[in-house]
């Protein structure tokens, strides 16, 4: 099956949650992925809160074209918590 992003929310630090195709939503920590010319931007809080689902990739991006596979968020994230 191929997972794509539906929806993007910044968390605290370098966390978003991420709804998938599959119904599920989870929590990723992007803050030690951060590293390498694309992504060492994204250490400003600022830039990498600006992250916005590209629809025709299915993923993640940032505006200087920075993104993560969607099975790599899948993996790497953990269930969303749900408020109380």
């Amino acid at each position: 099956m191929f997972l794509h992003v539906n929806s993007v929310e910044p968390l605290e630090g370098y966390s978003l949650r991420l709804e998938f195709s599959d119904g599920s939503v989870r929590d990723v920590d992007l803050s030690e992925e951060l590293y390498g010319e694309v992504f060492e931007p994204l250490r400003d809080a600022d830039i990498f809160r600006k992250v916005a689902v590209n629809e025709e990739t299915g993923t993640i991006e940032w505006l200087n074209g920075a993104d993560f596979a969607p099975e790599f968020l899948y993996e790497s994230g953990s269930p969303a918590r749900q408020p109380a």
